[in-house]
């Protein structure tokens, strides 16, 4: 792969947990992800980004880091995860891993060192120790604050079992330099910089968001750019969500990262002018910076795809799930592999959620008692959480387990998720994996990097052409609109009426 490899890959995000199990717990593993490659590999993507796969109590998925230079025994070894990085690489797959900068697990050594110590110590000032609490409120709800026996109390912006770091201390910055050197030397080739805007803390100022992007953050991104410099070809990934473009966009200069998630495609509705509007900003903040956008439809944190896209009200925000409305999931499928090849067809780098390319839909009937999201229980139970995206993949057969593993899975797959496994799918030419595979295959020689040239058409229709002359059209209209002129059909997200392309539908001309 060229050495600007990220700048228009396909990265397909991995959940540990829900991938594959390969020794029969019911928890996904590196065997299970290390047994997959080769489908991986057989789906066309150029990278692979697998969120935390640390040693943790899983207060928060694995997002509560309890040592950052090893593996959760759950998962597997260390000498199992360094096997998983050469026999990606020999599929020329690269490896992308999340790094927790913001917060530990308060199992750490670290922290526990910390508990042990007298307030005002070194150990204490690797986090934020305070004789009272201050009223920031916690970004999963409650207060941020949590109180120890000797009666200081800790900053959390996440989780009680998420202490955040003290950004202001040098130890705590040789610690993630030390950290990223480790994951480096053992070949990974990109991270991904979980919370990346909120390290370092105002107190001062007043403001209840003063945790949100303060100037010096960027300090630590600099410093990191430099150490990935040393070696070859390696990249950071910020997870930067910002309305606001032109703050998103100082991640992403020169020497800080070399690229973030698009939060705002992925938060936009199925509405053409939206649509077109958050694609043009998009470009106009990446391009004059030299960075590739990215386009991304779903992650671990957000409804999937296919059931936001059959609601009534088919954006996104975090703060309302809107858990258990209403999803035409016919009409989701039916959008969702639009846009599929709308994201594809878009210059940059597209990440893929593991079942994304199943067409799997969100999981909102699971039982309260199962559910292990900590936004369920400190929301007081009102507020499900992300554990619906969760559920883990049906690969084959009839009935449940699907071939995840040989045990039951950690949360429970619907019974209908028969006709979605990757192996009734692979067999069927109509299916969301055979899009998947044909578009990724057509990216990878024809896609990817550069930029796009909008083509006059109806306001119910985005039309482009990229520089391979690949033209991409989406109708987003009640009605069917008539195709341009063109030479080849190479890929349409459902059947075409003759010249025509009928509604919710996207296609790919020559």
């Amino acid at each position: 792969m060229p050495e600007t490899w990220w700048r228009g890959a396909a990265i397909y995000q991995v959940y540990p947990r829900s991938f594959a199990d390969g020794n029969g717990d019911g928890i996904g593993d590196l065997a299970g992800l290390r047994s997959r490659l080769p489908y991986l590999a057989d789906l066309g993507v150029n990278a692979v980004w697998l969120t935390p796969w640390y040693p943790s109590p899983m207060a928060d998925g694995g997002y509560d880091v309890a040592d950052y230079r090893d593996i959760e025994p759950t998962f597997g070894t260390l000498e199992e995860a360094e096997k998983f990085i050469q026999e990606a690489h020999e599929l020329d797959i690269k490896v992308i891993i999340d790094v927790v900068p913001n917060h530990s697990s308060d199992q750490s050594a670290w922290f526990q060192e910390a508990l042990a110590a007298e307030p005002g110590s070194a150990a204490r000032n690797r986090f934020w120790f305070r004789d009272e609490p201050g009223d920031w409120k916690s970004i999963f709800g409650g207060p941020a604050w949590s109180q120890v026996p000797d009666g200081q109390w800790y900053l959390h912006l996440f989780a009680p079992e998420q202490p955040d770091f003290n950004w202001t201390n040098p130890e705590v910055h040789q610690e993630f330099h030390d950290v990223l050197r480790f994951w480096f030397d053992r070949g990974v080739d990109g991270i991904r910089i979980d919370s990346a805007a909120v390290l370092v803390k105002d107190f001062d100022g007043g403001d209840p968001d003063g945790y949100t992007d303060q100037p010096e953050v960027h300090d630590v991104y600099r410093g990191w750019r430099r150490l990935a410099e040393e070696y070859d070809n390696r990249i950071f990934i910020g997870e930067v969500w910002f309305p606001d473009q032109e703050r998103f966009a100082r991640y992403l200069r020169p020497d800080e990262m070399h690229t973030a998630f698009n939060f705002d495609f992925l938060a936009c509705p199925w509405d053409p002018a939206a649509l077109r509007h958050s694609i043009e900003e998009t470009m106009a903040t990446h391009i004059p910076l030299g960075a590739p956008p990215t386009w991304v439809l779903s992650n671990h944190d957000v409804a999937r795809v296919v059931t936001r896209l059959g609601r009534e009200d088919t954006s996104w925000d975090h703060g309302a799930r809107r858990d258990g409305v209403p999803a035409d999931l016919e009409l989701g499928y039916r959008r969702s592999r639009a846009a599929a090849l709308l994201a594809m067809a878009l210059p940059g780098g597209v990440y893929i959620y593991q079942g994304e390319e199943l067409g799997l839909p969100e999981v909102e009937d699971i039982p309260g008692e199962l559910r292990q999201d900590p936004i369920w229980p400190r929301s007081g139970y009102t507020i499900p959480g992300r554990d619906g995206c969760r559920v883990p993949l049906p690969w084959s057969g009839g009935e449940p387990p699907f071939g995840f593993g040989t045990g039951e899975p950690w949360l429970p797959q619907p019974e209908a998720w028969n006709k979605l496994t990757a192996e009734a799918q692979a067999q069927d030419l109509g299916s969301m994996l055979t899009l998947y595979k044909s578009a990724l295959a057509i990216r990878r020689d024809r896609l990817g990097d550069g930029t796009l040239t909008w083509l006059d058409s109806a306001p119910e229709v985005l039309a482009f052409t990229r520089e391979s002359g690949l033209t991409c059209l989406v109708n987003l209209g009640s009605e069917p609109v008539r195709l341009p002129p063109h030479e080849t059909v190479l890929l349409a997200s459902g059947p075409l009426e003759g010249e025509e392309l009928p509604t919710d539908t996207a296609v790919w001309l020559a």
